[in-house]
């Protein structure tokens, strides 16, 4: 008898486990949705990195702006840095992670790479820095719904608003002030992609400084410029003003 009461009993507690599992993860999905959902018309107040930030003692200064209020030569700009194909794919450029992970098991280094500016913007906006695998998988999720929520237009905005450009300097509006004491929309080609050349490492590199590696890569931005396929169904409002 007692051991059949024992077992019933550890029947009864894993019952509620998974009960409290599936609550938790309806609550997260139900929540994770509703969020996105808001942020497609509302900017993000803060994010986690901002914060991880501030603790760190770099302050925090920022500045929403509209799309429209960015100069499009550096939306450009940072596509040809950061992830030519974003107006090609659908969050994920899977020719990229291939590549990634044969280097990976070739073992020419840590997996990394491939991260695509939808990806990027998931990461910045909903979680934490990190490479752990319970992160990267969070991080797919979330690039999974801001593309069917948001699309290329929200992502772009929403990225050139909330990515480190700096020590304590996050979007567009703050870092061009910064480095070149003007608005976002006022930037020059140059300019431009001095900035998108810094994202890599935006506490080491400066973009009204920069190095020689900067420089290069700036000049190698502008030179990819042209071959950005951006008349694609994808991006067919990028360019509304």
């Amino acid at each position: 008898m007692k051991r059949a009461s024992g077992v019933a009993s550890r029947g009864s507690a894993l019952r509620r486990v998974g009960r409290i599992l599936l609550l938790a993860t309806a609550g997260f999905l139900i929540g994770s949705v509703l969020l996105v959902t808001v942020y497609r018309v509302v900017p993000p107040p803060v994010t986690p990195l901002m914060l991880i930030r501030a603790v760190e003692g770099y302050g925090m200064t920022k500045s929403w702006r509209p799309l429209d209020e960015i100069s499009p030569t550096l939306m450009h700009a940072v596509m040809a840095g950061e992830d030519a194909k974003f107006c090609e794919h659908r969050g994920f450029d899977w020719e990229a992670i291939d590549e990634a992970w044969r280097r990976y098991r070739r073992g020419e280094g840590k997996l990394r790479g491939a991260s695509t500016i939808s990806m990027q913007t998931a990461k910045n906006v909903f979680l934490w820095p990190g490479r752990d695998w319970i992160r990267k998988g969070f991080e797919a999720y979330f690039t999974v719904l801001i593309e069917l929520v948001w699309g290329k237009r929200r992502i772009i905005e929403t990225y050139l608003n909330v990515v480190e450009w700096g020590p304590g300097l996050y979007g567009a509006a703050a870092a061009s002030q910064f480095y070149f004491h003007k608005p976002p929309s006022a930037l020059s080609a140059e300019e431009a992609a001095r900035l998108a050349a810094i994202l890599p490492d935006p506490l080491k590199w400066s973009a009204s400084r920069p190095d020689r590696y900067v420089a290069e890569r700036a000049a190698t931005i502008r030179a990819n410029l042209p071959d950005l396929p951006l008349k694609t169904l994808a991006c067919r409002d990028l360019n509304e003003r």
